[in-house]
């Protein structure tokens, strides 16, 4: 794993699950994180035998950045609002899944607690349909 360098500008915090959603926001944290000559902290839901993949993903982007599995793989918002806060994070990127109209009226608990309680601001992006 590269260590996050202390020259960087800035940390972006992302949260990554194998799911589509988790990917498009590693995918946009990764450009985002390039442009800016940040490093990554990656918050992590993924099963063990996953996270190889990731971690060579992240070596590929030749960015420094840290994984992170969150204890709670049902509560990981909380972690992401840590890492946010003791990194002192320019911002979070999260993904957000497609709805149905009824599903739209109402935001997944973990996506709604980062945006609502994220000291610092958040970028959503949607994964692309299949």
């Amino acid at each position: 794993m590269a260590e996050a360098s202390p020259e960087s500008r800035s940390t972006i915090v992302v949260g990554y699950s194998s799911k589509a959603e988790g990917r498009a926001a590693l995918e946009r944290a990764i450009v985002e994180a390039g442009l800016r000559r940040s490093s990554l902290i990656v918050v992590h839901t993924s099963p063990t035998d996953e996270v190889a993949a990731l971690k060579l993903e992240l070596e590929k982007s030749g960015l420094p950045y840290e994984v992170r599995e969150a204890p709670d793989a049902l509560d990981p918002a909380e972690e992401l609002i840590n890492a946010a806060d003791t990194s002192g994070a320019e911002f979070i990127v999260i993904g957000l899944r497609r709805r149905s109209p009824v599903g739209k009226l109402l935001l997944g608990s973990n996506a709604q607690r980062v945006l609502l309680d994220a000291q610092c601001p958040v970028l959503a992006v949607k994964a692309e349909p299949k």
